[in-house]
């Protein structure tokens, strides 16, 4: 039986229709940003949490949308697998790297595939994006 990280995650998507993929420090891969959920809280307060805390960025927990609960290998975490509570968020507020993330790039579906990608955001998330 494979190790679960349960995480709460954001489609972010700006006015121009791209997405938000980061970085964290010492690793490779890109993915959505948002992060781990305490035992208490509800995926949407996770994900809420995690922005601000990553990314500075505060958002209506109401206009989240709920997009589904998906799940793939662990990009930084051999022998774990990543269960996600995925919500679209769209922002127009600009964003600034913080906590662990070094890195934040806003791309569209063409250019995020140019990106070392983590399994989830690459196998899971971008076709959703790319349909959207």
């Amino acid at each position: 039986m494979s190790k679960t990280i349960r995480i709460a995650a954001a489609l972010l998507i700006d006015p121009r229709g791209q997405t938000l993929l980061v970085r964290k420090r010492g690793t490779l891969a890109f993915m959505q940003p948002g992060g781990k959920i305490e035992a208490d809280e509800l995926p949407v307060t996770a994900l809420a949490r995690e922005l601000f805390e990553e990314l500075g960025l505060r958002i209506d927990e109401t206009q989240a949308r709920y997009l589904g609960n998906f799940s793939a290998p662990a990009a930084n975490e051999p022998g774990f697998e990543v269960v996600c509570e995925l919500f679209r968020v769209e922002t127009a507020e600009a964003v600034v790297p913080a906590a662990e993330i070094e890195e934040a790039v806003w791309v569209d579906a063409a250019a995020a595939l140019e990106l070392e990608l983590a399994p989830l955001t690459r196998d899971r998330i971008l076709p959703i994006y790319r349909g959207a």
